[in-house]
C-alpha cells in the first residue's frame, strides 16, 4: 500500500513539474554587463527573455547625412534623458529607408558610455511591455525600448498595452525608460475611406472627427515628440552615396565617377533613400576592391 502511494506521489510530482514547465514564468533580469543592447524574445512555450545582442550595429551619428533637423531633435531628447531631465517618448515616421531606425541605433552608440541601453521589442510582444518596464525599474541605466516598423491592425493586443504604458507606466513609474518607435504611417492604425463619413460639422464650420478616427489618432498623440522623415532629392541622395563610399575608403575620383551608376541603381529600385545609397555603396566598394 505504501509503495503504491509513493508511486502515486511521484507521478503527481512529475505532472506538476510538466505543468510548471509550460506555464509563463516571471521575466528575469539578464546579465546587464553582456551588452548595451537586448532583444525581448518570447519562445513557443510562452516564456519571455531579454537576450543580449552580441554584435551591436556600429552606426555613428556622423554617418547619417541630410537629416540634420531630425538628428538634432532626437539627440537633444536623448541627451535630456541621459542627464535625468524631462524627456519624451518618440515616434519617428515617414518614408522608408530615410534613417529612422539608424538614428536610434546611432544614439545608442553615442550615449552607451553614459548609461544608455536599448531593448528591442517586436510589436507582437508589446503585451509584455509592463513586465519589461518592471524588470528595469530599479536599474541605474537609462533604457530606450525600441519598436521598429510599428503599426497595428484593428484589435491587436499590443495596441492597448502600448497605449497603457504611454499613458502612465513610463512617465509615472519608469523614470529610466523611454519608448522610441518608428513607423511608415503616423496614425499607426489602418485608415479607411468610410471613416471619413464619421466627421461632423458644427454650424460655425468646424470639422470634428468621429470616435473611430479619434481612437486611431490617440495612440500617436501619446508620443510626446514626433519626428518626420521625407524622401531625399537627387542631390541629397548623391551626398549620402558619397558619404558611404568615403566610409568604404573609395578614392575621391572613383566616387565622382560612380555618380551615374548610383542614379541608375536608385532608378532600378524606385527609391532615393539612405538605405538604397548604402546598398549601392557596398556593392560599388566591393566590386572595386575597396573597403577591405
Amino acid at each position: 500500500m505504501n509503495e503504491h502511494f509513493e508511486r502515486l506521489i511521484q507521478r503527481v510530482e512529475q505532472l506538476i513539474d510538466r505543468i510548471e514547465s509550460v506555464l509563463p514564468q516571471p521575466l528575469g533580469a539578464p546579465d546587464w554587463s553582456a551588452s548595451v543592447a537586448y532583444r525581448y524574445r518570447k519562445r513557443s512555450s510562452g516564456h519571455g527573455a531579454l537576450e543580449p545582442v552580441r554584435q551591436v550595429a556600429q552606426m555613428q551619428l556622423s554617418d547619417l547625412q541630410e537629416i540634420d533637423g531630425q538628428k538634432e531633435k532626437i539627440q537633444r531628447n536623448t541627451l535630456q534623458f541621459v542627464r535625468g531631465l524631462p524627456a519624451n517618448n518618440v515616434l519617428l515616421t515617414g518614408a522608408r529607408g530615410t534613417g529612422k531606425s539608424s538614428l536610434v541605433k546611432a544614439c545608442l552608440q553615442e550615449y552607451a558610455s553614459q548609461g544608455v541601453r536599448l531593448i528591442e521589442v517586436d510589436k507582437a510582444d508589446l503585451v509584455d511591455l509592463p513586465d519589461i518596464v518592471d524588470v528595469v525599474a530599479n536599474r541605474p541605466e537609462r533604457f530606450i525600448v525600441f519598436c521598429d516598423d510599428l503599426s497595428f491592425e484593428d484589435g491587436e493586443a499590443g495596441y492597448k498595452a502600448l497605449k497603457s504604458v504611454l499613458d502612465g507606466s513610463v512617465s509615472a513609474v519608469g523614470h529610466n525608460v523611454l519608448i522610441y518607435a518608428t513607423s511608415n504611417r503616423r496614425h499607426l492604425l489602418p485608415e479607411y475611406m468610410k471613416e471619413n463619413l464619421s466627421y461632423t460639422h458644427t454650424p460655425d464650420g468646424e470639422v470634428h472627427p468621429g470616435e473611430v478616427v479619434e481612437e486611431k489618432i490617440s495612440l500617436s498623440e501619446r508620443f510626446g515628440l514626433w519626428v518626420s522623415f521625407y524622401p531625399f532629392s537627387q542631390d541629397e541622395y548623391l551626398t549620402i552615396v558619397k558619404q558611404w563610399l568615403s566610409s568604404f575608403d573609395v578614392p575621391a575620383v572613383a566616387i565622382e565617377a560612380a555618380r551615374p551608376q548610383a542614379l541608375v541603381w536608385a532608378l532600378e529600385r524606385g527609391s532615393r533613400s539612405g538605405r538604397v545609397a548604402y546598398q549601392f555603396a557596398r556593392d560599388y566598394a566591393g566590386s572595386h576592391g575597396a573597403g577591405t
